[in-house]
C-alpha cells in the first residue's frame, strides 16, 4: 500500500512542479513617447510643455526585480520668461525662449509578473541636461548690454531623479503593450535662472520587447 500511494504521489509531484515553473525575461528593451511638465525658472512659475521620447533597458536579476537604464529626450514649446528686477536681473527681463531636456536615469525596478497585467514601480538617479538656460541667456541678456549681472552661459546640466511606476500588458511572449507610466520628475539646475530644485512631472506610453526568457 505504501509503494501504491508513493506511486500515486509522483504524477501529483511532478504536476506541481510544472505548474509551478514559470519564466521571466534576463532583459526587456523599451520604445516609448513620454510627455513632461518642466518648471526651468525661479522667477517664471509657468511650465514648460515637453513632448519626446526615449527607450529603456532592464536587466533583470530575478522575477521581481531588475536593474533599468532609462533615457529620454524632450523639445519645449516657446515660452515667454518674465523675470522682475533682481540682484542678477538689475531691470528685470523678458524673452521667448524654448529649448530641449535629455535625462539619463539608472537604478532599480521592482515588477509583479501576473498573466495579464504587470505593474512596477522604479527609482532612478542620474543627470539631466538642457539648453533652455543657454538660450535665455542668449535671447534675454546678450542684446541688451548690463541687462544681466552675469557673464557666461548658465550652467546646463544638473543631478535628476524620478520616482514612479506604470502598467504592462502582454500581448505575446516576447511584445507588452505599455499603456501608462508616470513618474514625479526631480532636477536640480543652479544657475542663474533656475530654481535649486525643479519638481517636474513626466508621462509616458510605448512598447517593451522581451528577450532570453528563463525558468524559475
Amino acid at each position: 500500500m505504501r509503494f501504491s500511494r508513493a506511486l500515486l504521489a509522483v504524477p501529483i509531484l511532478l504536476v506541481n512542479v510544472v505548474a509551478g515553473a514559470q519564466e521571466f525575461p534576463r532583459a526587456e528593451v523599451g520604445a516609448n513617447y513620454s510627455y513632461g511638465r518642466f518648471i526651468p525658472s525661479r522667477d517664471s512659475r509657468t511650465p514648460f510643455s515637453l513632448n519626446g521620447g526615449g527607450g529603456s533597458l532592464v536587466v533583470n536579476i530575478n522575477e521581481f526585480l531588475g536593474i533599468k537604464m532609462d533615457l529620454q529626450g524632450y523639445k519645449s514649446t516657446t515660452r515667454e520668461f518674465v523675470i522682475p528686477a533682481s540682484v542678477n536681473f538689475p531691470s528685470g527681463a523678458q524673452g521667448s525662449v524654448s529649448g530641449d531636456l535629455f535625462t539619463y536615469l539608472f537604478g532599480p525596478e521592482i515588477k509583479v509578473r501576473a498573466h495579464k497585467l504587470q505593474p512596477f514601480g522604479h527609482i532612478l538617479f542620474g543627470a539631466a541636461h538642457s539648453n533652455v538656460y543657454g538660450n535665455a541667456y542668449k535671447t534675454i541678456c546678450q542684446p541688451i548690454a548690463g541687462g544681466c549681472a552675469f557673464k557666461g552661459s548658465p550652467a546646463s546640466d544638473a543631478f535628476a531623479m524620478a520616482v514612479g511606476g506604470g502598467l504592462d500588458i502582454p500581448i505575446n511572449h516576447v511584445i507588452s503593450f505599455r499603456p501608462a507610466e508616470a513618474d514625479y520628475l526631480l532636477t536640480h539646475f543652479t544657475n542663474q535662472f533656475a530654481n535649486n530644485v525643479q519638481n517636474n512631472f513626466r508621462y509616458s506610453a510605448g512598447v517593451l520587447f522581451s528577450f532570453g526568457h528563463t525558468t524559475y
